[in-house]
């Protein structure tokens, strides 16, 4: 990838200023900004069209670097041109008060020239492991990781990307994807039309997305996800798991503990490798199941259409289309309904 020059200016509101221009996404920070990490608790960031990157760390020095470039997406802008754009048009606000790390870009208040002249303006803070943040950007993604404490972020429409943190986790997208990685705890994440992608996290999560698929590996705890449209996939969840989707296939595998799963418009294949209290399983297409064999149940099936093979030891009424009645001496609530076919294994 060709690069143009490194620019050097002069300081801009005693930081460090320096440009590379370059025909990438990678741009050197306009801004950077140095304080002592022992004395921030907290950080509050906004900007109105950029990025915002929180990362925890064990350094003595906190870091707040600010990139900039040209809404209208042109990288032949020099440094001076972006930084008086900045300096005519914006109000850029970095410093530590009470424990607290501001971060915030703004435009003035007399300022109406987004097509011809606005600015992207993004942060990339490093700050204590130990912070809570409230983080705000009109149209750019959210990146935290390495973190512990409560967090709060919104965006209008860009992504989100949570990994390694833990404690209680807010975020909201208005329609970019989301993804969770290595954390847990406290974790409520919705996205009004993106994709939801959770791995390797434990504890109390919630995921919400109007339209977009979920997709769950190696979970463990409260796991509550739902989606209003797409699909929803689970690999190897442990714990409460209650899931729903108003018009896709749901599919989940290696699950142990107890389940609440419906569909209003897909097909369902579900795994269980045990059950704790309850397995509930509703849908209007397909439903295939897979439960342990040897294990004791309480049968309750409802389908247009009833097959299963392995059931043994099983004592009430059974037809094409009902049954109810033990497995054994009974045990976990086994509620399933389908207005199809419903495939019952024991295996």
């Amino acid at each position: 990838m060709k690069k143009t020059p490194v620019l050097f200016a002069s300081l801009l509101l005693s930081a460090i200023l320096c440009v590379n221009c370059a025909v990438g996404q990678e741009r050197a920070p306009l801004i950077t900004k140095n304080f002592n990490a022992s004395s921030i608790s907290a950080v509050d960031a906004a900007t109105s069209g950029g990025s915002l990157t929180v990362t925890g760390h064990t350094g003595s020095e906190a870091v707040v670097e600010v990139f900039v470039t040209p809404n209208t997406g042109r990288n032949n802008w020099s440094a001076e041109r972006i930084r008086q754009t900045l300096e005519d048009n914006y109000i850029l606000d970095i410093r530590v008060e009470r424990g607290t790390l501001y971060a915030m870009a703004k435009p003035k208040s007399n300022f109406s020239g987004w097509s011809r002249s606005g600015l992207s303006i993004a942060f990339r803070i490093s700050v204590p492991q130990k912070v809570s943040t409230h983080l705000r950007t009109s149209g750019g993604s959210i990146r935290i990781s390495n973190l512990s404490g409560a967090q709060d972020f919104s965006t209008s429409g860009g992504s989100l990307t949570v990994s390694y943190v833990t404690g209680k986790v807010v975020g909201r997208t208005s329609g970019g994807s989301i993804t969770l990685t290595d954390s847990g705890d406290e974790v409520d994440l919705k996205t009004s039309g993106g994709s939801i992608t959770a791995k390797d996290c434990n504890g109390k999560i919630n995921l919400t997305t109007s339209g977009g698929s979920l997709r769950m590996t190696n979970l463990s705890g409260n796991i509550q996800a739902t989606t209003s449209g797409g699909s929803i996939t689970a690999d190897n969840v442990r714990g409460s798991l209650k899931t729903e989707t108003s018009g896709g296939s749901i599919r989940l595998n290696d699950i142990a503990g107890s389940v609440e799963s419906k569909t209003s418009g897909g097909s369902m294949t579900v795994v269980m490798r045990s059950v704790s209290e309850y397995l509930k399983l509703s849908n209007s297409g397909n439903l295939n199941l897979s439960l342990p064999a040897g294990a004791g149940y309480n049968l309750r099936v409802r389908a247009d259409r009833i097959e299963t093979s392995g059931l043994k030891d099983f004592s009430g009424s059974i037809d094409q289309k009902n049954i109810e009645g033990t497995v054994g001496r009974g045990g976990p609530e086994i509620d399933l309904r389908s207005s199809n076919r419903i495939t019952l294994r024991f295996e």
